[in-house]
C-alpha cells in the first residue's frame, strides 16, 4: 500500500490493488481488513510508528555526548524527507492529509499525532533554552519543518539548504551546547549544570511514536 499511496495518492489504494501489489489474493487482504476504510485507518497507525521510529533513531545519541541543541536538531531533522524512506512517508502523509479533510476518523488521528508532536518539541525547546517562550518557538520550528518538507518534495530545496535553514533558526534560539544536558533537564538544573541523576544514561522522554 505504501508504494501505491506514495505514487498515486489514496485514490489508487483499493483492496484489490493492494493484493496485486503484495502478490496475494484479495481474500487474504479481506481476512485482515473488512474494507478499504479500515485498511486506511490501520495505515495511519503504521505511519505514526514509522515517524516515531525515525525520531527515536535520531535521538539515539549517547546521553553523555548529547546537547540540548543536538536533541532539538535531531528531532526536527527526523521530520524532514531527506532520503527515500522519509520521502515516501511524507508523500503518504500528504495523501492522508487530503483524506483527513473529509474523514473524521483520520482527522482525529492527525489531531492526536500533531498534539503529541508539539508537546515533545515544546519539552525539547524548554530544556534547550534558559529563557523564552518554548510553545511559540516549538510552533515556529514545526511550521518551518513543514514548509521545508514540502519544498524538499517539490525540489525547491536540497537537503543541504533545508538543513541550513533549520540551523539558522536553531542559532536564533541560542540553545545550550553543553553535552549531557539533553531533554528532560529543567531550566533550573541546566543553569547550574546539575543534571538529575535519574536521567543519566536513559533514553529521552521523546523516544515514542509521533506523526499522523
Amino acid at each position: 500500500m505504501w508504494r501505491i499511496a506514495a505514487a498515486s495518492g489514496l485514490e489508487g489504494v483499493t483492496l484489490g490493488q493492494v493484493a496485486r501489489e503484495a502478490g496475494i489474493s484479495k481474500g487474504l487482504v479481506q481476512h485482515y481488513f473488512r474494507g478499504r476504510d479500515e485498511m486506511l485507518l490501520h495505515a495511519t497507525s503504521r505511519l505514526h510508528e514509522r515517524v516515531g521510529h525515525r525520531i527515536a533513531q535520531g535521538l539515539a545519541e549517547p546521553a553523555g555526548s548529547r546537547t540540548p541543541r543536538t536533541a532539538v536538531r535531531a528531532f526536527m531533522v527526523a521530520l524532514l524527507p531527506t532520503d527515500d524512506d522519509s520521502r515516501r512517508d511524507a508523500l503518504v502523509a500528504n495523501a492522508f492529509l487530503i483524506r483527513a479533510l473529509k474523514d473524521p476518523a483520520i482527522a482525529d488521528r492527525f489531531h492526536a499525532g500533531n498534539r503529541q508532536l508539539r508537546e515533545a518539541v515544546v519539552g525539547l525547546v524548554s530544556s534547550a533554552q534558559a529563557e523564552g517562550d518554548p510553545e511559540r518557538e516549538a510552533d515556529i520550528l514545526l511550521a518551518l519543518v513543514a514548509g521545508l518538507g514540502n519544498a524538499l518534495l517539490l525540489g525547491h530545496h536540497t537537503r543541504t539548504s533545508a538543513l541550513a535553514a533549520l540551523d539558522h533558526q536553531l542559532d536564533r534560539l541560542k540553545c545550550d551546547e553543553r553535552p549531557g544536558l539533553g531533554p528532560g533537564v529543567s531550566r533550573e538544573e541546566r543553569m547550574t549544570g546539575n543534571e538529575p541523576e535519574s536521567y543519566v544514561g536513559e533514553s529521552p522522554p521523546a523516544d515514542r511514536s509521533f506523526g499522523a
